[in-house]
């Protein structure tokens, strides 16, 4: 899997928009993919080897917790990873939230028990073992609504005699915004 991928296969949208080919079909797929890691802030790629990322914004402190966190790019395979070059096992860092495994969710933050030194630079396999089910079905959706668009030049699309008008307005369908709320971020790091 490479880093910012495009989440559906051309033969995945041609099933579902019942259609063959358009010769726009791999770029409806690429924007359909980027406007799904626009809305959730964050990708659902992953690297395919271990790799150095710096982060510069300082920890905050968690009351609750009792630690100092810092939010970092999502991780979910932990092997070979290193902050400031320490196995992250050795380096005082604990991977949050604690149940991310369990939710197949990847690891948003690392937590110290003491302000840690900044640029903090931890090394991992940054990104998704795999695309959340929502992921692809929202990315099906918009490709789905990028083909209809394509026949409804004034982004008009139905009949209103029939009471099934819709407006295919620049923006992300709204079924594809709430299947992927809970997937998103607050904000991007680094």
């Amino acid at each position: 899997m490479a880093w910012a991928p495009d989440y559906i296969t051309e033969q995945d949208a041609e099933d579902f928009v019942r259609a063959s080919s358009p010769e726009w079909l791999g770029e409806w797929i690429t924007s359909a993919s980027r406007a799904i890691d626009g809305r959730c802030n964050r990708q659902f790629g992953r690297v395919d080897v271990v790799t150095t990322r710096t982060y510069r914004r300082p920890a905050a402190y968690d009351q609750v917790s009792g630690l100092w966190l810092v939010e970092v790019d999502d991780v979910q395979d932990t092997t070979g990873m290193t902050v400031g070059g320490v196995a992250l096992a050795s380096s005082g860092a604990a991977l949050l939230p604690d149940d991310a495994p369990a939710k197949g969710r990847p690891y948003t933050r690392l937590g110290f028990e003491s302000r840690p030194d900044f640029p903090l630079v931890p090394s991992a396999i940054w990104g998704w073992t795999a695309f959340p089910d929502q992921v692809v079905a929202a990315c099906l959706l918009q490709v789905s609504r990028f083909s209809a668009r394509r026949d409804s030049p004034f982004g008009v699309t139905g009949s209103p005699q029939q009471g099934g008008e819709l407006r295919l307005l620049a923006r992300l369908d709204p079924d594809v915004s709430v299947s992927l709320a809970g997937l998103a971020r607050r904000r991007r790091v680094r």
